[in-house]
């Protein structure tokens, strides 16, 4: 049983992004099923190192698990993202995840592989965007401030990456 836990603690996350599609977003549900989700993807990992577990399933089941999940957050939360934000917000925003993705193109084609730094201005904007929907409930102008610090953390990320990744050489 204990070789199986991690890959539990990730198939909730599986299980709750499937769940979220149906229930309507920003309701107390919601943010019940969110945050499990949330906390299985902070978690799962660490159970599976932390039992000696860690496997190439695991890896897989963990990455199914988190594009289910993001896919599911953008799918309910882009229409009150786009509603609450003003669209230079939007536009700062789309920027900045372009320059996100032409950072895994280009280190994709250099390398040879996926590469994504496990950076800490990378894990505070993984964090950031996750608190979004709680954000949202925040009075106007609020969630715009909290909105703009996000982006920009993400932007500082991904220009320290792209300064690691021009001075590595794998």
């Amino acid at each position: 049983m204990k070789k199986y836990i991690a890959d539990i603690i990730t198939s909730v996350r599986i299980a709750g992004a499937i769940a979220l599609l149906f229930i309507k977003p920003l309701t107390p549900a919601f943010f019940i099923v969110y945050t499990v989700c949330g906390i299985s993807d902070a978690i799962d990992g660490f159970v599976a190192r932390r039992l000696g577990t860690v496997s190439t399933f695991g890896s897989k089941l963990d990455s199914i698990a988190d594009l289910s999940f993001y896919a599911a957050m953008l799918y309910k939360l882009l229409p009150e993202v786009f509603r609450l934000l003003p669209l230079w917000v939007l536009i700062y925003a789309g920027a900045v995840i372009l320059m996100r993705l032409m950072v895994y193109i280009v280190t994709a084609i250099l390398f040879r592989h996926f590469s994504s730094l496990h950076t800490w201005l990378n894990k505070i904007t993984g964090a950031g965007v996750f608190l979004v929907p709680f954000a949202m409930m925040l009075p106007s102008p609020w969630f715009t401030y909290y909105a703009l610090a996000v982006i920009t953390v993400g932007l500082a990320g991904t220009i320290y990456e792209i300064i690691v990744h021009i001075r590595t050489k794998q």
